[in-house]
């Protein structure tokens, strides 16, 4: 099977791509999760908002994925690794950056624009990954989002993939069925067209034409 025809290494690119643009974007909003209203945050310890990420970035890579047109099943567990890896690089981003931040410029209340740079992220990154490390083992939390996000994007692509793979077979089997109607009739080598017309067998008592004869 091609890859053109199953959209498997199109889908591994879009989808990497769309993984990548999650992570940041989470990223981005676990830096600037203190301008959200406290109420927002406070509600369910804050789990409520982190599943409903963990779903955005299911369905953003799902559709990233399922855009191409992919039929091959090899893409339906790279689309849950993809969404929970996103989940958890975003994590690691955020609190990375924020750790930096805070220990290049003590003293300051809140991240700004200003303070996403590679500096932060690789002044905190050791920290964030202890500190997520800790979660893996202590908590179920970071676990569930992961989960959730890969079981998403797993079940989102799966139907893509079904609805893909059985279009392409009615397509195949209409085109089948086009094909064997107009295909022509067997005529075997040197066999007219027409079959002559039979003579009249001859009569003892019809009387020959010696022109024709």
């Amino acid at each position: 099977m091609s890859h053109k025809r199953s959209g498997l290494l199109s889908g591994l690119i879009v989808g990497l791509l769309a993984a990548l643009l999650c992570a940041a974007g989470l990223g981005a909003a676990i830096l600037f999760q203190q301008r959200l209203p406290s109420a927002v945050m406070s509600f369910g310890g804050g789990l409520p908002v982190s599943l409903a990420l963990s779903l955005l970035i299911a369905v953003v890579v799902a559709l990233a994925i399922g855009a191409v047109r992919p039929r091959s099943l090899t893409l339906l567990p790279v689309a849950a690794l993809y969404a929970g890896g996103a989940v958890a690089a975003g994590q690691v981003t955020g609190k990375a950056v924020m750790d930096g931040a805070a220990l290049r410029t003590p003293g300051r209340p809140s991240v700004e624009v200003g303070d996403v740079t590679l500096e932060n992220f690789n002044a905190g990154l050791g920290d964030a990954l202890s500190l997520y490390r800790g979660a893996l083992t202590e908590t179920w939390a970071a676990w569930l989002c992961i989960a959730v996000a890969a079981l998403a994007a797993l079940a989102l692509v799966t139907l893509r993939v079904v609805r893909v793979r059985r279009a392409q077979r009615a397509e195949a089997a209409t085109r089948a069925e086009a094909e064997a109607e107009q295909e022509p009739e067997y005529r075997a080598p040197f066999e007219p067209a027409q079959q002559p017309a039979p003579k009249p067998s001859a009569d003892l008592f019809t009387p020959r034409d010696p022109a024709r004869d």
